[in-house]
């Protein structure tokens, strides 16, 4: 039979591997067992004569179990350790943003200035649509969510699972945070989300961005659109700003006690536009003044001019599973070697009932010599 060459035998065993290797620790108990078997005490009983019943057989016969049982434990240990062989390797390296989207969701953005269709929109509604195709046509973006009113919220972390994104996205509505426009805030939240030193360099955060969208002036918050600012240039992270709506007079809904539309209200729309450009300015990104959807799709293709970050690498191995070849045979080993001793412990208990019956006439017949 030819011997395969080292380098070959190596080749070989690269197409095996193990899930959980260390089950092979567990084989360690075995010669522990054993040993601690041997040095227990037993009870010893010198029987005359007892050459004469040694049959070899049967203590051939003994060991038989014990060989099964450590052949079987040894071959189901094998299996929990679960070997597989290797059927391909593909190496997969993802290459995307870490985009964190600032949603302002103010009653101000319930304002009718958008058309679809020729039907009469709010602001949110015009904007959705453009956001959901931004998160479908970018599966290797992590992208995150912060809404913001009176406070500001994380809606998602980053993430690329990005159905479920769009169902976070579905749940927005006007109104749902107190009244108010603390753009400051939404965007030191959307700061926070982008904090992960692996994607660092000299303290500067790689391939990240912000996208901020807004209808009005900062009038609530801690913290000043100005600072914030000032906080992602120091990060080297660009803020995209985005100002949704019409200026001068704009369309509000009317609603009854029972949240009923009864009419319109006109408005002034209050945005500031001077605020919006110096953010993006300080920061590197830019301003986008979004009089209809257009300009909303114009700001996430300005993100594609920058450079793509690569996350990790992972390798997918595709494998088949070979432990029932080494879990079935071990089970049977197993329960041969406990068949086997069940049948050496019946032998055993009969050769003894033999021996006292051959044992008595001997002390009966030594003793009438002795009288």
């Amino acid at each position: 039979m030819p011997i395969l060459p080292a380098h070959a035998m190596l080749a070989l065993l690269e197409n095996y591997t193990l899930h959980d290797p260390w089950w092979f620790l567990a084989l360690a108990l075995i010669p522990i067992v054993m040993l601690i078997r041997r040095r227990r005490s037993v009870a010893v009983m010198l029987v005359p004569f007892s050459a004469a019943w040694h049959r070899p057989s049967s203590r051939f016969l003994s060991r038989w179990p014990v060989g099964l049982a450590i052949a079987g434990i040894v071959l189901v240990v094998a299996a929990l350790a679960r070997p597989q062989k290797v059927e391909d390797r593909r190496e997969v390296q993802a290459s995307g943003y870490d985009i964190v989207l600032a949603i302002d969701l103010s009653t101000s953005m319930l304002a009718e200035d958008y058309e679809r269709n020729g039907i009469t929109i709010n602001r949110l509604q015009a904007i959705k649509p453009v956001i959901e195709a931004f998160i479908e046509n970018r599966p290797n973006d992590r992208i995150g969510m912060v809404v913001f009113s009176a406070r500001a919220y994380t809606m998602a972390p980053l993430t690329f699972d990005h159905v479920w994104l769009g169902r976070q996205l579905d749940r927005l509505r006007p109104g749902l945070i107190e009244d108010g426009t603390a753009i400051g805030d939404g965007l030191g939240v959307a700061l926070t989300r982008l904090e992960q030193a692996r994607h660092e360099v000299d303290g500067r955060r790689m391939g990240a961005f912000v996208v901020l969208l807004t209808d009005g002036a900062n009038n609530r918050g801690a913290l000043q659109p100005r600072d914030a600012a000032r906080l992602a240039q120091s990060r080297g992270i660009p803020v995209y700003t985005i100002g949704a709506g019409k200026p001068g007079l704009v369309p509000f809904p009317v609603m009854d006690a029972s949240n009923r539309r009864i009419g319109l209200r006109y408005l002034p729309s209050d945005i500031d536009e001077e605020t919006l450009r110096e953010v993006a300015e300080i920061t590197g990104g830019s301003f986008f003044r979004a009089l209809d959807t257009g300009t909303v799709e114009s700001a996430f293709a300005a993100i594609d001019e920058v450079e793509k970050i690569d996350f990790e690498s992972r390798v997918f191995l595709l494998t088949s599973e070979l432990f029932p070849w080494l879990a079935a045979p071990g089970a049977i080993l197993l329960l041969a070697g406990a068949a086997l001793a069940r049948r050496s412990h019946r032998i055993a208990q009969r050769s003894g009932q033999s021996s006292s019956a051959n044992a008595a006439p001997a002390v009966t017949s030594r003793t009438a010599l002795g009288t």
